[in-house]
């Protein structure tokens, strides 16, 4: 449509692509020099298995590689081993992507299959959490997606950071300056590479609350 617009050069509006690490998610390979691939979200209940699985469906159906549910209470972590397994009965593999907050530790230890399920994790460190439980718990998630071998999406952003107990410095991530942002997730991800992840990451400005965002890969002990 914007090739229509009289005047608009697409060539010159096109930035150069960043060079990462490619990441598996499933079957579909993200980043590096990966085809730019399509995610969706459901908003559907995800305790509602068969509404998700009808959503996740016509989302694969319309174009979507990969699709992303909310896994935010036990009945949900229950039912998404079975909508996984009605999914690839229906043909459909997508892989599924698993929106954590505040409880994800608990869920993915609680419920192993749905951490076996599941293609990828999406958490936030600073909803993890808080004080000392931040880390443990963080440090939780990334050993489970380590010993299932999955990759994890881990970000930062205005609305979910929070300060951590007793730094003087950093009193609210809400406010912090750039160069404060970055050394509060570079921290994070020296955390993560603790318990086994290798990876990449990077920082970029951006409009609204997001601010900061880094992505990296847990892999297992090389076989």
């Amino acid at each position: 449509m914007l090739t229509q617009i009289e005047g608009f050069d697409a060539g010159a509006s096109r930035h150069p692509r960043r060079k990462t690490h490619g990441v598996k998610v499933g079957h579909v390979r993200v980043g590096g020099s990966a085809p730019i691939a399509v995610q969706s979200m459901t908003n559907t209940d995800t305790t509602d298995i068969e509404t998700t699985l009808k959503q996740t469906l016509e989302l694969a159906e319309a174009g979507s590689e990969i699709v992303r549910w909310t896994v935010n209470v036990p009945e949900a972590a229950a039912a998404v081993p079975e909508i996984k397994k009605r999914m690839l009965d229906a043909g459909c593999t997508a892989p599924i992507i698993g929106d954590f907050h505040y409880n994800g530790h608990v869920l993915l230890t609680k419920f192993p299959e749905c951490a076996k399920a599941l293609d990828k994790y999406r958490i936030n460190p600073g909803n993890v959490g808080a004080g000392q439980r931040r880390d443990e718990q963080f440090s939780t998630i990334c050993k489970i997606a380590r010993d299932n071998g999955k990759p994890v999406r881990i970000g930062v952003n205005g609305g979910s950071a929070q300060s951590r107990a007793g730094d003087a410095q950093d009193a609210g991530e809400h406010g912090q300056e750039p160069r404060q942002r970055v050394r509060r997730d570079y921290q994070r991800l020296h955390g993560a590479f603790g318990v086994g992840v290798h990876g990449h990451w990077r920082w970029s400005p951006g409009c609204g609350t997001s601010r900061s965002l880094f992505r990296a890969r847990l892999r297992g002990p090389a076989t």
